[in-house]
């Protein structure tokens, strides 16, 4: 088996492929428990959601954004992203693997690439957040050098019990985790 590509999306179809994992992973999302199901049900309703794929490329442009598509043979396995919430920082987004494609290390390979990407266009943090009933993305934020802290955008009370949020300082140090 061949290994694990990391690349920017570049074509439509690099952008479809991305658009069916985000679709894949909400549905992941809505169907993983209640808690979950209201979280999507708050921030990500189906319009909304629909919405938001269809500016996907839009929101995540270069420069101060990019959308990440892994693969092996030519077959999605995952999709990440990211994007500027200030001159300073960015957020990373919709990181996902399906299950199929889980322990493969696309996932980590997803984040450091989002990681390095963000290092070189002069972000000086990154943030990132996950359910907290997500124990494998967490440990895997958690061995990238990602640090839990509160909140970094408004989240109503019910979220802030539910997700963990997590920021990783872009020095040189960070450098070495992972």
């Amino acid at each position: 088996m061949s290994e694990i590509a990391i690349r920017p999306v570049t074509t439509a179809a690099d952008l479809a492929a991305v658009v069916d994992l985000c679709w894949a992973y909400r549905d992941f999302l809505y169907s993983f428990g209640p808690t979950e199901r209201r979280i999507v049900e708050t921030f990500y309703p189906q319009e909304k959601y629909s919405a938001l794929m269809g500016r996907l490329a839009e929101e995540h442009a270069r420069p101060r954004g990019i959308i990440l598509l892994a693969e092996r043979d030519g077959e999605p396995l995952g999709c990440g992203m990211s994007h500027a919430l200030s001159d300073t920082e960015s957020e990373i987004k919709r990181v996902f693997v399906p299950d199929a494609a889980r322990g493969t290390g696309a996932g980590r390979a997803i984040c450091k690439r989002l990681i390095d990407q963000a290092r070189e266009d002069g972000f000086e943090k990154v943030y990132l957040d996950t359910s907290i009933a997500f124990a494998p993305a967490r440990a895997l934020y958690r061995s990238l050098g990602f640090i839990e802290r509160g909140p970094y955008q408004p989240m109503p009370d019910f979220a802030r019990e539910a997700i963990c949020f997590y920021e990783l300082p872009l020095t040189r140090a960070s450098l070495d985790a992972g």
